[in-house]
């Protein structure tokens, strides 16, 4: 599957401290330490609608770990898949009497424009769940082999299950209590009542088929991937185990992302999954949860339709530190603006006072796991004594501009 046009990034002179980011299973900021070449997986879209800002605001995040590690001079492998069959898509076709294909191939179209007019770094890797069922394949015979798998009894559909006890270390990466993992399974896409499991928090590997749904053979019948599994081998497969970071957002920390990581680890002898999982807060609009059901999502592509500059939706998602859940309002957009505003006045000025430090703070603000409010407030600092009391440094309004857009993804 092709990604989006790749976006070039400028070098910005000097260089900052190394990363350090919060990991969700150690419950603790520690330090991020990649080879020469970073390695990261970021879970990415179901394609049955358009990109909304809680998409946004994970992507952006994590397009700012690439940033930060291309700036220290890291090669960058970033691998995203797109889960391009899965039951809200079929759902969604169904209702718009579209072939599910092609829903699926149009929304992931929009994302792909979406992200690239916001500026985000394309992974290198942009895999579709369509191009993965082979290898999904591959490792659900594996773990039936090992027995961490098994297929329920039941002749017209049998499914087969992940055992959730097959790894002695599952439930690490969430910290979950059993009863918030059976609330978390029920409410987010597993099937608790189904017969045959041996244990209502079993996750599905492989969905028998189904009239009217599509399916791929297999050896222990035909059939279509489970959600999680599908992360677990383009993953593997692509970056190995023990990658630097999974990412994505914290509704994904269960179930599933410590299913993808069980899966994985129960086929590589316990070593981990990710040294770091990484995971964004969630996006509301004006004191409410943004969600499809509520039909209160802010899309991207709307946005933009409305002249919007993407900069500023950058700029509006990037005040709030990146971990917390947070609200998009009409005057966080308006304040964003006005800052976007505000750094571009200063960065037109012949001259301005020095900013070497300024950028410095930026670069340390950033590896202090993405403490982005404080980056802004640094650069706000520049600006605003650019334009009150100017300044004779001729260099610096080209190396703010140069570090916001490297660091940042902003142009000015």
């Amino acid at each position: 599957m092709q990604s989006w046009s790749d976006t070039a990034l400028p070098t910005v002179p000097g260089a900052g401290p190394p990363l350090r980011l919060y990991d969700t299973a150690d419950r603790q900021v520690r330090p991020v330490t990649p080879g020469s070449t970073a390695t990261m997986y970021v879970c990415g879209i179901t394609p049955y609608d358009a990109t909304h800002l809680g998409h946004a605001a994970t992507y952006l995040t994590f397009d700012l770990v690439n940033r930060l590690w291309r700036d220290a001079g890291h090669d960058v492998h970033y691998v995203q898949n797109v889960t391009d069959v899965d039951d809200p898509l079929f759902e969604r076709a169904a209702r718009d009497g579209v072939d599910w294909r092609e829903l699926g191939a149009a929304e992931t179209d929009l994302f792909r424009e979406d992200m690239a007019a916001l500026r985000i770094v394309p992974p290198r890797d942009y895999i579709g769940a369509i191009e993965s069922v082979d290898e999904v394949v591959e490792f659900v015979q594996k773990l039936l082999a090992s027995g961490a798998a098994y297929v329920v009894d039941d002749a017209e559909f049998p499914d087969v299950y992940f055992r959730a006890d097959a790894t002695e270390q599952f439930g690490y990466e969430s910290g979950y209590d059993r009863p918030t993992m059976e609330r978390l399974f029920a409410e987010r896409g597993g099937d608790p009542g189904r017969p045959g499991k041996r244990d209502t928090i079993d996750a599905l590997l492989w969905r028998a088929a189904r009239p009217g749904e599509p399916s791929w053979p297999a050896p222990f019948g035909p059939g279509r991937p489970g959600w999680h599994i599908e992360c677990s081998a383009i993953a593997l497969n692509r970056i190995g185990p023990e990658f630097d970071i999974q990412g994505g957002g914290s509704d994904l920390i269960y179930p599933h992302h410590e299913y993808s990581a069980a899966h994985a680890e129960s086929l590589i002898a316990g070593r981990r999954f990710a040294r770091h999982y990484v995971h964004a807060g969630l996006i509301g609009l004006d004191g409410e949860k943004m969600s499809k059901s509520r039909g209160n999502l802010v899309l991207v592509s709307a946005l933009r339709r409305d002249g919007v500059d993407p900069a500023a939706i950058r700029l509006g998602l990037l005040a709030g530190h990146y971990r917390q859940d947070r609200m998009w309002t009409d005057a966080l957009l308006e304040q964003a603006q006005q800052r976007l505003d505000l750094w571009r006045d200063a960065a037109a000025r012949p001259a301005g006072p020095s900013a070497a430090d300024t950028v410095a703070r930026v670069r340390r603000h950033l590896a202090d796991d993405l403490d982005t409010p404080k980056a802004l407030d640094a650069l706000d600092s520049w600006a605003r004594r650019a334009l009150d009391y100017g300044g004779q440094d001729t260099d610096a309004p080209a190396l703010i501009a140069t570090a916001v857009d490297g660091l940042l993804g902003i142009r000015l």
